[in-house]
């Protein structure tokens, strides 16, 4: 029988585990656990880390798991690191379930940098209106560059100050309209936007709203991962599963 870990968060994730609810498998939603009020998901769900590759190779090991979905976000390298090695140890096969990254397009005002520590330089010198999109984490990067005035959209309220001189919150969880960010962009006098390239349709709305608006995006490429199979459909991810179905010799017989 398959025994299926998906690794998941992401919207990708949660069309998986519907999917799944209507097979003959057995699978396991994990969550990291950053968010207060996750997502309520129709398969068993366990929410926390692992305790990096060792921990996921012993939870692997010990609920006897044939498959691993990675459906995690695509800047969550250090976990997909660790299910690229935790499966290559115990010889469990491995698929991504990744979004294609987005394109810029005409009338995209993009500048691309490598990394989230390459963002701060990459806005102006002089004072500007910034929507930070990138989450709560690592919000400490901007903090050297006090001129601006931050804009963070967070699904969960902070538990501590933020590390920004000039900084307003709005809580909200997606998806989001163009319309919706559109306003939130004109309410605030939006002048840059710092984004991750997540890919997929959920958080696109802002960057349709950019381009509209003529505002300029600050764009983190997604860090590179080892070479690893990758499907961008649940159908695709589907046929996987049944291109990789345990052999009979190795199903264990019902009751037993």
């Amino acid at each position: 029988m398959t025994r299926l870990l998906l690794l998941g968060g992401t919207t990708e994730a949660s069309q998986l585990a519907r999917r799944l609810a209507d097979e003959p498998i057995s699978a396991v939603f994990s969550y990291a656990g950053r968010t207060q009020s996750p997502v309520a998901q129709p398969l068993p769900t366990r929410i926390g880390g692992f305790g990096g590759r060792d921990g996921l190779v012993a939870y692997i090991r010990a609920h006897q798991i044939t498959h691993v979905i990675d459906a995690t976000h695509p800047f969550a390298a250090q976990i997909s690191r660790n299910a690229i090695a935790a499966c290559a140890q115990t010889g469990t096969p491995l698929l991504a379930f990744e979004r294609a990254p987005w394109q810029a397009g005409a009338g995209d005002r993009w500048h691309h940098v490598r990394a989230l520590q390459d963002a701060p330089d990459a806005l102006p010198e002089s004072s500007a209106q910034v929507f930070l999109a990138i989450g709560k984490q690592h919000l400490d990067l901007f903090a050297a560059h006090a001129q601006h005035h931050y804009l963070v959209r967070l699904v969960d309220p902070p538990d501590a100050p933020l590390p920004l001189r000039h900084a307003e919150v709005v809580i909200a969880r997606g998806p989001f309209t163009e319309a919706d960010d559109s306003a939130l962009l004109r309410a605030h006098a939006i002048t840059h936007i710092v984004a991750k390239n997540s890919g997929g349709s959920g958080a696109r709305a802002k960057l349709l709203a950019a381009r509209a608006l003529g505002i300029e995006v600050i764009m983190i490429d997604r860090p590179t991962l080892p070479a690893r199979e990758i499907r961008d459909s649940v159908d695709g991810v589907m046929s996987w599963l049944r291109d990789h179905a345990p052999s009979p010799a190795n199903v264990t017989p019902r009751g037993v």
